[in-house]
């Protein structure tokens, strides 16, 4: 199970963007120079946290990218759904099928609902995080993660 690299350099972008808390933002080759992003990979994932709703732009010589909304406002787990979905959705079995149209374990299957638990596990720790959370410490986000009440992180 990973993430993509899309998602890990969305995250990183935009918490780039929101520790610079400047009124003119930051310029797409800032933000590629700052996170060793390719340019072309940089201007692609902003644009999809633009659409996203999560980043402003303005254009011209004193232009860049801004927080849409306070950090504090912008969930991880909306940033991630937007940037590439979730580790497990509904057309997860329909998906891996196999060679056949649809699972041989669509009746009765185990596996699904291992998946179902992890992806109801990480969804829990995601909603619960937002971007200004990630602009503290690695201390004080395990901190955060490992107060999360389990009945939020894990629904049977």
């Amino acid at each position: 199970m990973k993430f993509s690299t899309q998602e890990e350099y969305g995250l990183r972008c935009l918490l780039r963007v929101a520790r610079d808390g400047s009124e003119k933002g930051l310029t797409i080759p800032e933000i590629s120079k700052a996170e060793g992003i390719t340019t072309h990979n940089t201007a692609k994932i902003l644009r999809a946290l633009r659409l996203g709703g999560f980043l402003a732009s303005s254009r011209g010589q004193i232009g860049g990218y801004t927080l849409s909304r306070p950090a504090g406002n912008i969930l991880v787990k909306d940033v991630l759904d937007s940037l590439g979905g979730k580790l497990f959705d509904s057309e997860f079995c329909s998906d891996h099928s196999g060679n056949e149209s649809i699972c041989t374990h669509t009746v009765d299957c185990s596996i699904r609902s291992l998946w179902q638990l992890l992806q109801s596990a990480v969804d829990g720790v995601l909603k619960n995080m937002t971007i200004k959370d990630l602009m503290t410490s690695e201390d004080s986000i395990v901190s955060k993660i490992t107060n999360i009440p389990s009945e939020e992180t894990i629904n049977l």
